[in-house]
């Protein structure tokens, strides 16, 4: 494992510093403390045991609300378990959702065994050979600050890998009800009228 400069905790307070009303969806464990660090947000969707499903979810969040910005911002190693995800939101194109990946090479939630990327995988090449053409890696904090000024612009499916390293900021638990956070969720996107369906 190599030792990236971008901790987690700062790449996502660059990553969400302009976040307007963009709707996030984030993967388990890591990412889902690295939001809720920022704040809780009527708008942000933490999905907490549901291992491999962030980028679907975003994916159905996307093609419903076609005039809203989407971004999940999940893990490597949730990212690995859904990686036939990446064929259909490839196929799908929604140009309204960006997928971000933090790296680093770890399994984070089971006791921080190395995981594919940490080996060979290049999780951007497999998002390029399924379809996602606007895929990159970023090591360095000229490459976040370009994607976060521009992440809540971008009018085409973007996949970014961000390698970070190892380094963990205090646990921040967001909410943890399910119902509640699905229903509060919908009532921000869709208004009031989402409580009588």
């Amino acid at each position: 494992m190599q030792n990236y400069l971008l901790n987690r905790r700062y790449v996502v307070s660059q990553l969400l510093k302009d976040r307007k009303n963009s709707l996030i969806i984030n993967g388990l464990g890591g990412t889902c403390w690295d939001v809720a660090s920022l704040g809780d947000n009527e708008l942000n969707f933490y999905v907490w045991g549901g291992m491999g499903n962030s980028c679907m979810i975003g994916l159905g969040l996307a093609l419903s609300q076609p005039k809203r910005k989407v971004i999940v911002i999940t893990g490597d190693g949730e990212m690995l378990m859904g990686i036939g995800s990446l064929a259909t939101i490839a196929v799908k194109q929604p140009k309204n959702l960006s997928i971000v990946v933090f790296d680093n090479e770890l399994y984070g939630e089971t006791g921080k065994q190395k995981t594919h990327t940490g080996h060979c995988a290049d999780l951007s090449a497999i998002a390029i050979g399924a379809g996602i053409k606007n895929s990159s890696i970023i090591k360095t904090n000229d490459q976040l600050l370009f994607l976060s000024s521009n992440i809540n612009l971008i009018k085409e499916l973007t996949f970014s890998q961000i390698k970070i390293n190892n380094e963990e900021g205090p646990l921040v638990l967001p909410i943890r009800e399910g119902a509640y956070i699905k229903t509060r969720f919908r009532k921000a996107v869709l208004g009031e009228t989402a409580l009588l369906e």
